[in-house]
């Protein structure tokens, strides 16, 4: 009988640790965030474009789109292959 409270309780949310589980909706936006990560990786490659005296923010904006492709294209890697596992 412990084991079954013990069960039923580790696959509900706690309310107490996520108030939006009281009213029924507990979720991400995972779509809307990927979406978001390359529109981001965009516009830092377009504000390259401009009066820069330095190369220096060049050097940050194309290296933070880089890091940011790259963890895009290894969670399309991981999305793809979830399954396999």
């Amino acid at each position: 009988m412990a084991s079954k409270a013990v069960e039923k309780r580790s696959n509900q949310v706690d309310p107490r640790d996520e108030p939006s589980a009281e009213w029924g909706w507990h979720g991400t936006f995972p779509k809307a965030t990927r979406i978001a990560g390359w529109l981001t990786a965009a516009a830092m490659l377009v504000m390259l474009i401009g009066n820069h005296r330095n190369a220096m923010e060049d050097i940050w904006l194309v290296g933070i789109a880089i890091g940011l492709v790259f963890l895009l294209l290894l969670d399309l890697r991981k999305r793809r292959t979830a399954w396999r596992r």
